[in-house]
C-alpha cells in the first residue's frame, strides 16, 4: 500500500497540472477575441463583446486561483509520511471503497482498482478523520468500517 501513495499524489498533481494549463488557455482565448474586436458600424457591439470577454477572462482567473490554490494543497502532503489515522495524506481502505485524502481530483484508477481523491473537507472525509483501522464510523446513515490506514 505504501508504493501506492506516492502514485496517487502524483496523479493528483497532474490533475491540478492539466486543469491549471486548461484555464490558462481558457484566458488567452479571452483575452485575444478581447484584443480582436474592431469597433464597426453597429454602435455598441464592440463595447459589448470586449466586456463579455472581459468577464470570460475574470471567470477563468477566478478559476485559475481556485486550481493554483489546489496546488498549494497537494504541495503541503508528503505522500512518502505513514498515516495511523485518517488525515491529509492519509490511503485509506474503507468497506465503501479506497480514499486517498488530499484535493477533490474525483475518481483514480491505478492497477485495476478505483482509488477517490478527496479534500479533507469532504463529507466522507470529515466522517473518517482521526479515525483508525478497525474502527467504524456513520455515513449517510451506513456504518462504514475502516479496514486499513497508511
Amino acid at each position: 500500500m505504501s508504493s501506492i501513495k506516492p502514485r496517487l499524489h502524483a496523479l493528483c498533481l497532474a490533475y491540478v497540472h492539466e486543469r491549471l494549463a486548461a484555464i490558462q488557455a481558457a484566458i488567452n482565448a479571452a483575452q485575444e477575441s478581447a484584443n480582436s474586436e474592431t469597433k464597426s458600424s453597429a454602435g455598441d457591439k464592440y463595447e459589448t463583446g470586449r466586456a463579455m470577454a472581459q468577464n470570460e477572462r475574470d471567470r477563468n482567473l477566478v478559476q485559475f486561483q481556485q486550481a493554483r490554490q489546489l496546488l498549494a494543497e497537494i504541495q503541503r502532503i508528503s505522500p512518502d509520511l505513514p498515516c495511523d489515522a485518517v488525515r491529509p495524506g492519509a490511503l485509506v481502505h474503507t468497506s465503501m471503497g479506497w480514499f486517498y485524502l488530499g484535493i477533490s481530483a474525483g475518481k483514480l484508477p491505478l492497477d485495476g482498482t478505483d482509488y477517490f481523491a478527496v479534500s479533507a473537507a469532504a463529507p466522507v472525509a470529515v466522517a473518517l478523520a482521526g479515525k483508525r483501522a478497525g474502527e467504524a464510523v456513520v455515513f449517510n446513515g451506513k456504518s462504514v468500517r475502516i479496514l486499513a490506514v497508511s
